[in-house]
């Protein structure tokens, strides 16, 4: 929002929120009808092709997003190196407003306009139309509305809600208040409105100008260099006819230079011209690819857990993750980024942060959680892991923790597979037992004198169930085998608070894998569920509460962080994925993995020294 807004700032449809897409249905509907049942001679191509058109701008601008967020996380070329967090996200949530004023626009001129309708598929003259009156006013006139959107009664009212956007994302290019798209449409329609009323005009000129538009648009904003720096010695004119993503970069750092729209000839003559334009343009290009300090080698999980991820759709990366219902509708995409991962078939980096003086990455690998519980998928997948280890050790990285099912016991034996195999590694492998631990133990609800142990016994559940008794705190199986394998590893200690129970009675529950929904219904009214491992529970019970995966809240000091860690709440961490950074700030130098443990009390301290803090109640 601006810091003062004007009038018309709001878009009309904003009360509608997910429904405003169906402010074109009637137009879409119409257009579909005519197209299919009007006589061929009779059918209006142009008019049916406005909601392709619309879509493939979409799929355009969210190429872009995905291209930028790649890009922008590995560091290679990458212009501007500071945060992005969730304020902007949610600012630039509705980036396709535009798109749907576009569209409602087209279908007015093509059902009122003569010659906005039954165009032909090409005519040379209206392309060369259009690009001469592009160059010509268009460029001329937007250098100077953008002047004097920068004058401080219009910048205050409207312009200061884009520059909020100091890191700019390629969507940032289309975040202005509505009154502001006003103006740009009307300066973008002079070209397509000349071709119209000289009966020029063709569905290749009109599609092709939408889409330089929107290229031109996402390029300077995405914030990492991409035009070679020899085109402009090779060719000197060409710094006049085409700005660079460095060049706008520096109107969103510097405010006051580098106005024009992709052109930067009114720059050079009226002087607003950034002097460190050509500088920070062979600066980025040089900027080599980022080696992290400690990986996150995490994974997808379900088939449409590709959309939730950084590099997906940015709003749904912001929010914990949930099914989306509108996401099933997308199942052929869907199975085309299932069949692209398969094919791809080694990690790629998906996020960057900064914490302190260290470079935090979060390397995802392209397989899902079903694939894991495939025995002939185990090979491929362990090869995968060793290869990122490879990787992150070829790149000097301190610390990597093994996230989610990549340190499964059957798979890797919680990651000691690969230090038996490579034991001269100098980056530590760390599963993050020992924190999701400590943060279990300070999470029982106070005065909790007896759990239940139900689920999958891992390595956090059998020393999760040893503190406790320690503690003094009764720890209930089930099951005969479940207690006597307990008991064999605490060497008989603490055995008089190992204990098996029939009842269910018990009303503070420590749940991993395996919980089955009969036995949630054996629950007495009122009963927390806490899981001991990285995926939630299925939740069955209304009458009983359901604590999340142990996790903290991360300090303010750790930057770039603008979206959430799967169905974790926004600015929390898991444990296991916190562990490694704090491994690496206190410079430990023994692995975690295996059936090694780290002492959890000097963890929980370190980890609360670095700012980390406990989930309050409303957030667990």
């Amino acid at each position: 929002m601006a810091s003062r807004p004007g009038i018309l700032t709001d878009w009309p449809w904003k009360p509608l929120g997910n429904f405003k897409y169906g402010i074109l249905a009637p137009w879409a509907i119409h257009s579909t009808y005519n197209f299919f049942v009007k006589d061929k001679s009779e059918r209006d191509v142009s008019t049916f092709l406005i909601l392709p058109l619309l879509l493939w701008r979409m799929l355009h601008n969210q190429i872009w997003i995905t291209l930028s967020r790649y890009r922008t996380a590995k560091g290679n070329s990458r212009i501007v190196d500071k945060a992005i967090e969730f304020d902007q996200v949610d600012r630039e949530r509705d980036w396709d407003d535009q798109i749907l004023f576009t569209g409602i626009l087209l279908y007015l001129a093509s059902h009122t306009m003569k010659g906005a309708s039954h165009l032909p598929w090409w005519r040379s003259d209206g392309v060369f139309i259009m690009a001469l009156l592009h160059v010509g006013p268009v460029e001329f006139l937007y250098y100077w509305l953008h002047r004097a959107l920068h004058h401080h009664f219009l910048y205050s009212r409207y312009h200061s809600h884009h520059h909020s956007s100091i890191v700019t994302e390629p969507i940032t290019s289309v975040i202005h208040p509505f009154a502001e798209h006003i103006s740009y449409f009307m300066l973008f329609a002079i070209p397509m409105l000349t071709t119209v009323v000289t009966g020029t005009a063709s569905v290749a000129a009109m599609t092709g100008y939408l889409t330089f538009i929107d290229f031109m648009n996402n390029m300077g904003h995405c914030n990492f260099e991409l035009i070679p720096s020899f085109l402009f010695r090779l060719f000197p004119p060409l710094k006049y006819l085409m700005y660079t993503p460095t060049f706008h970069s520096l109107h969103h750092t510097q405010f006051r230079t580098n106005y024009s729209l992709f052109m930067p000839l009114y720059d050079h003559i009226y002087g607003t011209v950034d002097k460190s334009t050509d500088e920070l343009q062979e600066c980025a290009l040089k900027r080599q690819e980022e080696s992290p300090d400690v990986v996150h080698l995490t994974h997808l999980t379900t088939p449409e857990s590709v959309y939730h991820l950084r590099l997906g759709f940015a709003y749904l990366a912001s929010q914990p993750h949930t099914s989306k219902w509108y996401l099933k509708l997308m199942w052929p995409v869907t199975l085309l980024s299932m069949i692209f991962t398969w094919v791809y078939g080694r990690t790629f980096t998906s996020e960057r942060n900064r914490f302190d003086k260290l470079k935090l990455q979060t390397w995802v690998l392209p397989k899902y959680t079903f694939q894991y519980l495939m025995q002939w998928q185990k090979e491929a997948i362990n090869k995968v892991i060793e290869e990122a280890i490879v990787e992150a050790e070829r790149k000097g990285t301190k610390v990597i923790n093994l996230g989610l099912m990549n340190q499964e016991e059957e798979l890797n034996t919680y990651g000691g597979l690969y230090i038996n195999k490579n034991p001269k590694l100098n980056v530590k492998l760390v599963d993050g037992s020992s924190l999701a631990v400590a943060v279990l133990l300070h999470s029982l609800p106070n005065g909790t004198s007896q759990v239940l142990l139900r689920g999958k016994l891992t390595k956090v559940a059998s020393a999760l169930a040893f503190n406790l008794c320690q503690k003094g705190i009764q720890v209930a199986t089930v099951h005969e085998e479940e207690h006597m394998k307990l008991k064999s590893s605490f060497n008989n200690k603490c055995g008089s608070n190992l204990i098996i129970s029939k009842s269910y009675s018990q009303k503070i529950w420590l749940v991993g894998d395996g919980l089955s929904e009969e036995e949630q219904r054996k629950a007495p009214k009122g009963t927390t569920f806490i899981p001991y491992t990285q995926f939630p529970p299925i939740k069955h019970r209304k009458d009983c509460s359901y604590r999340c995966t142990p996790a903290m809240l991360t300090p303010l000091a750790l930057e770039n962080v603008d979206s959430c860690e799967n169905w974790l709440p926004r600015r929390v961490m898991s444990a296991w994925r916190i562990a490694g950074i704090v491994h690496s700030l206190e410079g430990w130098s023994e692995h975690e993995c295996g059936y090694a443990m780290l002492n959890t009390d000097k963890v929980w301290k370190a980890t609360l020294q670095h700012g980390f803090q406990p989930l309050t109640h409303e957030q667990i």
